[in-house]
């Protein structure tokens, strides 16, 4: 596997500790340095990064994750485990930052459905493009919202690719969704990814829950 151009573009530190944590919890601790001695990142094999805000954990690091993931186990086994390690990014540790700190009061539960939704969708683009350089934006249309990742670290330096492959972020966003809704499921499809040539990675979320 040819390691990925670093990017110059950085999640703090904190959100590198997250994913490599999730990935771990998802596949064990044998797993996980497997992946990250195909992905080139062996420096963190029983070092994974600090526990703060400085932005140090390069998208390229991302991106070879998602690489390596599906050359060990296949394209689809790799989505799973990616759509996995996605949805527990979220839940052990995205819940807890600042712009969704407000979702767990009562004032918020009471609210209807459609009006969660649209509170808690920016809220989880805010916390990226305000402690990370991803540029995340959402518009609201009439049945559905459209997430779009302006620089996606998921998919970061990969341009080869013949289907969307940013399963990563699809999982954060149904557990994201899951829990600002108060437990319903979405259908989030990518629509759009920058490895199938895209100028950007964008993802249709479903207004009515799946359950």
């Amino acid at each position: 596997m040819s390691p990925v151009q670093k990017s110059g573009l950085y999640y703090p530190n904190k959100f590198g500790l997250i994913i490599l944590k999730s990935l771990e919890e998802v596949m064990g601790r044998n797993g996980l340095n497997a992946i990250l001695n195909l992905a080139g990142l062996s420096q963190y094999i029983e070092n994974y990064p600090p526990d703060n805000l400085e932005k140090q954990f390069d998208f390229a690091e991302v991106s070879a994750l998602g690489i390596a993931l599906e050359e060990m186990y296949g394209p689809r086994g790799g989505r799973g485990l990616a759509l996995r390690a996605g949805r527990a990014t979220f839940a052990d540790a995205l819940k807890n930052f600042g712009a969704l700190a407000g979702v767990a009061d009562l004032a918020f539960v009471v609210l209807p459905l459609q009006a969660k939704l649209r509170i808690g969708i920016p809220a989880m683009a805010k916390i990226f493009s305000q402690l990370s350089d991803q540029e995340t934006t959402v518009e609201e249309r009439e049945t559905e919202f459209i997430y779009t990742i302006h620089k996606c670290p998921v998919c970061w330096g990969r341009h080869d690719a013949d289907h969307p492959v940013c399963f990563m972020a699809v999982g954060l966003l149904q557990e994201g969704l899951k829990w600002v809704s108060g437990g319903h499921e979405f259908r989030v499809n990518e629509s759009k990814c920058v490895a199938m040539g895209d100028p950007v990675c964008e993802f249709v979320i479903q207004k009515e829950p799946l359950s």
